[in-house]
């Protein structure tokens, strides 16, 4: 099992947890994932690393609650435990000196994209973030987007914090004053990074975005991630999860992301009415799995124990 070292809420509906995974952590570069199970007959979702400490053995994610399973991942606190975490799973992002590199990222999104953003300024690139929230509330980690960056840009739905309109609007205000724009990294809500694509393809600008696809076992087995590039098949857990936004048939992605929306609904609102029961039946399982893992880890050499 994996011990949650650290949870607090950074935005609404929106929990950092830091999280014991030294292997993990020793090997995690911008841009790869985990998967994660809460328990024994719990989904298993794809979660990205915001970043890791290799000398505390730990790896920081960000969780909004969406869903049933991420809704009973937000409940948990610093001191509780998930079952499973596998990881670091995907290709790490692209990083050169392109020059010009623009971030857009979408509320949770902007936890997603830090670490490519931190990469390509190290990188030597003039990097501009442009985060975007529906509000003031759903604004994330402003101050570690300004270290990230070189210009910072947040804008909200309402007005009520920043500049009001969506990440589109500041890009294309950046087009219209004439300011070169080499690269392009578009992280968050899928017809976020379409509306992104459509901008920055007829210019022929290098564009790529994080696809959030439906993911199952995470090698590229179970097909569950499928995501068309052109006429192409890719798999967004092996091949991905960042792809060449010209190439992505948005369309086809957001259909297969709708799949199962009904039963998530159906699974969403069984839990808001049994809230405290799955919890306290959640920590029930993982006290009682710790207990059979304890014998083992004390007869084990401690490069040999199983985390805990």
């Amino acid at each position: 099992m994996y011990r949650i070292v650290e949870a607090r809420n950074v935005g609404l509906n929106i929990k950092q947890f830091v999280i014991e995974a030294p292997r993990i952590a020793r090997k995690q570069r911008p841009g790869q994932f985990l998967i994660l199970r809460l328990h024994e007959k719990g989904e298993r979702i794809p979660l990205t690393i915001k970043s890791s400490d290799p000398e505390a053995g730990t790896v920081t994610i960000v969780v909004q609650a969406i869903g049933k399973t991420t809704s009973l991942l937000n409940c948990l606190e610093t001191g509780d435990s998930v079952l499973d975490i596998v990881g670091p799973l995907g290709h790490p992002s692209e990083i050169q000196n392109f020059g010009t590199a623009v971030i857009l990222a979408g509320s949770v999104g902007t936890a997603m994209a830090l670490p490519t953003a931190n990469a390509l300024k190290q990188a030597g690139n003039h990097v501009v973030f442009i985060e975007g929230a529906r509000n003031t509330e759903m604004v994330v980690f402003e101050d570690e987007v300004r270290q990230a960056s070189n210009e910072t840009y947040i804008m909200t739905d309402d007005g009520s914090y920043g500049e009001q309109g969506l990440v589109t609007r500041k890009l294309n205000e950046m087009i219209a004053a004439g300011r070169k724009i080499d690269f392009v990294l578009a992280v968050g809500p899928v017809p976020m990074m379409r509306a992104v694509s459509l901008v920055t393809g007829p210019l022929g600008i290098k564009t790529m975005v994080s696809l959030n696809s439906i993911m199952v076992d995470g090698t590229g087995m179970c097909g569950g991630c499928r995501v068309l590039l052109g006429k192409q098949s890719k798999f967004a857990c092996v091949d991905g999860p960042e792809f060449d936004a010209s190439l992505v048939n948005f369309e086809v992605l957001m259909q297969r992301n709708s799949m199962y929306r009904d039963k998530e609904c159906q699974s969403l609102k069984y839990f808001s009415e049994h809230k405290d029961e799955e919890l306290a039946q959640l920590r029930a399982e993982l006290a009682n799995k710790e207990d059979d893992v304890a014998p083992l880890q004390a007869e084990l050499a401690p490069e040999e124990a199983p985390h805990a």
